[in-house]
C-alpha cells in the first residue's frame, strides 16, 4: 500500500526532551512544592520505563520513596505537582533550550512538500507538544499536523496501542499506509500494537532497548552533513527521506 502518512512520537523522537528538558521541570517543581527530591540522570532513566508524568510520579513514590505519605486526594495531588513540572518545561522550551534532533525539521519539511499527512502520538500533555512544536518551528507548525493525539486523550498509556489506534482512526487511515516514529522500547510496543511499522531513532536512555520488531534503528534521522548509523549495520551512514521510508515501507508490506 502507497505510503501516506508519517506518526510521531514527541519526547525522545522529534526533541531529546528527556534528560534535560522533563527531568530538571520534575525536580523544579518538587522544589517548589517544599519535597526534597532529586530525579538524577541515573534515577530518571529507570524511571522512564513508566510512560506518562503523573504515572511516573506515582511509580516513584511505590517503588523508591515508599515511605512517603500521600495527602488522601493523592490523585489530585499528583496532577497538581505535575501541572506544575509542565509550567517549568514550557519555561526551558521558550529559553530554546530543548532543540529538535537530527533530520526533523527537514524530513518534515520534505513531507509536506511532497503532500504527506502527518500526525502526533504521544502520552505527553497537548500544552508540551505545542509549546514544543512553537519553540522550535514556529506557531505555524501546529497546523501541519492534521492529529495531534497527546495526554489523557486515551485511557491508556504506551505501550498501550490505543493513542495510535487514535490518530489512525482520526485520520481514517489504516496502519498499511503509515510510518510510525520512536524512540523507547514502550513506544515500539504501542506503534506495532497498532499495526504500525516503526522507524526508531535511539537515545542516551533507549539506545540498549530491543528494538527488533522495528523496521529500522537509527542514531537520527541524519542531516546531509552528518547521516546517521544504523545500530543493526553500524557501518552503514544514513539519512532519512521520503525515497528511503517509501522503499521501507514496500519492503515490509
Amino acid at each position: 500500500m502507497k505510503l501516506q502518512a508519517l506518526i510521531f512520537d514527541v519526547d525522545g523522537t522529534l526533541a531529546d526532551t528527556e534528560r534535560d528538558g522533563h527531568r530538571p521541570a520534575f525536580n523544579a517543581a518538587f522544589a517548589d512544592a517544599g519535597l526534597d527530591w532529586d530525579w538524577d540522570v541515573a534515577l530518571y532513566g529507570e524511571l522512564l520505563s513508566v510512560t506518562g508524568g503523573k504515572e511516573r510520579i506515582r511509580f516513584y513514590l511505590e517503588h523508591y520513596n515508599t515511605e512517603f505519605q500521600l495527602p488522601e486526594n493523592s490523585d489530585a495531588w499528583i496532577a497538581g505537582l505535575h501541572q506544575a513540572k509542565t509550567r517549568h518545561y514550557v519555561r526551558l522550551l521558550s529559553e530554546g533550550l530543548i532543540p529538535l534532533r537530527p533530520g526533523v525539521k527537514r524530513l518534515l519539511d520534505e513531507a509536506r512538500q511532497s503532500g504527506l499527512r502527518l500526525a502526533i502520538a504521544t502520552t505527553t500533555t497537548p500544552e508540551n507538544v505545542t509549546a514544543l512544536l512553537e519553540a522550535t518551528l514556529g506557531r505555524e507548525s501546529l497546523a501541519w499536523f492534521e492529529v495531534i493525539a497527546a495526554g489523557d486523550i486515551v485511557p491508556k498509556k504506551k505501550p498501550d496501542p490505543a493513542i495510535f489506534t487514535y490518530a489512525l482512526e482520526a485520520m481514517n487511515l489504516p496502519a498499511e499506509a503509515c510510518l510510525a516514529f520512536e524512540d523507547s522500547r514502550n513506544g515500539l510496543r504501542s506503534s506495532t500494537g497498532a499495526g504500525l511499522r516503526t522507524v526508531v531513532t535511539v537515545n542516551d536512555y533507549t539506545r540498549h532497548d530491543d528494538f527488533s520488531a522495528a523496521v529500522i534503528t537509527l542514531e537520527s534521522l541524519g542531516e546531509p552533513d552528518a547521516p546517521a548509523a544504523d545500530l543493526n549495520n553500524p557501518q552503514s551512514k544514513v539519512i532519512v527521506n521520503l525515497t528511503m521510508l517509501r522503499e521501507l515501507a514496500k519492503a515490509v508490506n
